[in-house]
């Protein structure tokens, strides 16, 4: 949000007034191993210097114009995914006879769908920005909507099948897009905005339902449900068209001095490379080969969302998880700690899970329900830019993202199943389950940070501190000048712990 720029940190190792664009260098052994190098593809001896509050107008432009875009559209995905239990108590059982486990495939075939197709993340970089997000959200309100005309189990599958196809082509994408107009230590607050909608929205998803099935309208109530949410989301389609940016420099909204100014940004991140219209293959087949990815991306099990709402009472929770996600990744921007940020926040979910195990008392059991929501949902909007900071090339980052959700999304397919109705109210094994797996989740941030603290001294050892290369590139003797290309793999590339 605009507001937010009054609250960034001054950035580590980089300025918002100076950007260097330099000589290429011979080709060094870790860049023929990793692809893309800080400084192919590089004019030399070309030195922009700018106001940094000029800047900070660009940064908050983008936080007006873009975050609040993506962010509306995460929410409205998240109403129409899930507004299939609401319907379900408005009458959708009886109407189309979910009978022994029917409703409970409704669900599953959601997530195998969307687990299937995440691989669609790519295609935000293969294609202008706004015309897929136009596609995939013109596609998921049209099935959102066209679920109100189902007059049977099967057809239902099938809408749940297609709108998790559709879902998956942008939900999973925006951290990756919001990579393309953030710098590495701006783009978790923002991830963590973009995130907090999911939590947001379910603390209001089910008053709103209620409004909604309330009445007494000419069609079923559930019918009436799913036309009321899911016709806005087609109504936001053109505006997406219209309103998202492809990239900073393309953006409508800026001037040209402010173009200039993003641009400049866009070369500090990645160098002089075209950052849309195709990919690296070579790229992906290294990320998918690189261990630090794997072992991230096995982080993120996402079965939180159903262990909370078996509990009931959800709205206050959920909200304190909304704060929480935009405070946690707020501070870890500012601190540069995402593996800390995420043992704390498992941390606080397991003991959570814990309490729900174990204990019976109701105030004890929603003591719990209040910490399981603040720290699984926080964790996966942390999750998410330490993907995107540890990644050394665009293509690489979108293959990270695709990786990380992949198998986090097991989690929530998992989650349907580990809460039978015959173990209702306590749920004492999905919450012993739950509990394992976030602390676990817990022991892998640990891991990954203590290995990626030994890739930087392996790389400190081969090319020097990454202070004395900035000042070496630079001439500030501070070394926090910025270089080209930083966020790409090189000399002074270091991975965020």
């Amino acid at each position: 949000m605009g507001l937010l720029s009054r609250f960034e940190r001054e950035p580590p190792a980089t300025t918002t007034d100076y950007v260097e664009e330099v000589v290429p260098s011979p080709p060094l052994d870790v860049e023929k191993a990793r692809g893309e190098t800080q400084d192919e593809g590089n004019p030399a001896g070309h030195h922009h210097h700018f106001d940094p509050e000029a800047e900070k107008r660009v940064v908050r432009k983008l936080d007006w114009r873009v975050t609040p875009l993506v962010s509306a559209l995460y929410l409205v995905s998240f109403l129409d995914r899930s507004n299939i239990g609401n319907a379900k108590i408005a009458g959708m059982s009886e109407d189309l006879d979910l009978t022994g486990n029917r409703y409970q495939w409704l669900l599953n075939i959601f997530y195998i769908s969307y687990i299937l197709f995440e691989v669609q993340v790519i295609m935000w970089k293969i294609m202008p920005p706004h015309i897929w997000a136009t596609i995939v959200v013109l596609g998921w309100g049209l099935i959102a909507t066209l679920q109100a005309a189902t007059f049977n189990w099967s057809a239902e599958m099938v809408c749940r099948f297609l709108l998790g196809v559709t879902e998956a082509g942008f939900g999973p994408g925006i951290p990756y897009l919001l990579s393309f107009f953030y710098l590495r230590h701006e783009v978790g607050l923002r991830c963590g905005i973009f995130l907090s909608c999911a939590p947001l929205a379910t603390t209001f998803a089910g008053a709103l339902a209620y409004g909604i099935t309330s009445g007494h309208a000419g069609i079923a109530n559930w019918r009436l449900l799913f036309l009321v949410e899911g016709i806005p989301t087609i109504l936001l389609a053109p505006v997406v068209f219209f309103f998202l940016p492809d990239s900073p420099d393309k953006a409508r909204f800026l001037t040209e001095d402010e173009k200039l100014i993003a641009k400049a940004r866009g070369v500090r991140q990645v160098g002089t490379h075209e950052r849309i219209g195709g990919v690296v293959w070579k790229d992906i087949g290294l990320c998918l080969l690189d261990p630090t990815a794997w072992l991230t991306a096995t982080i993120l099990q996402d079965m939180g969302f159903t262990a909370v709402n078996a509990q009931g009472l959800t709205a206050p929770p959920y909200f304190i998880s909304f704060l929480i996600t935009i405070g946690s990744t707020y501070i870890a921007d500012r601190t540069q700690q995402r593996g800390y940020m995420l043992m704390f926040l498992s941390c606080v979910g397991g003991i959570g899970y814990i309490l729900l195990a174990t204990c019976e008392s109701v105030g004890a059991r929603y003591f719990g329900v209040f910490l399981a929501a603040s720290g699984i949902f926080p964790c996966i909007a942390n999750i998410l830019p330490w993907v995107l900071n540890n990644q050394g090339s665009d293509t690489r980052r979108g293959t990270g993202i695709a990786m990380l959700n992949i198998i986090g999304q097991c989690g929530p397919l998992l989650g349907t199943n580990v809460f039978p109705a015959t173990q209702s109210p306590r749920y004492v094994e999905g919450m012993a389950i739950c509990a394992a797996f976030t602390f676990f989740n817990g022991f892998l941030a640990l891991g990954l940070r203590t290995l990626l603290k030994w890739e930087n001294k392996k790389l400190d050892k081969k090319y020097g501190f990454q202070k004395d290369l900035i000042a070496s590139r630079t001439g500030d003797p501070k070394g926090h000048e910025s270089v080209v290309s930083e966020e790409n793999y090189g000399p002074t590339f270091r991975y965020i712990l």
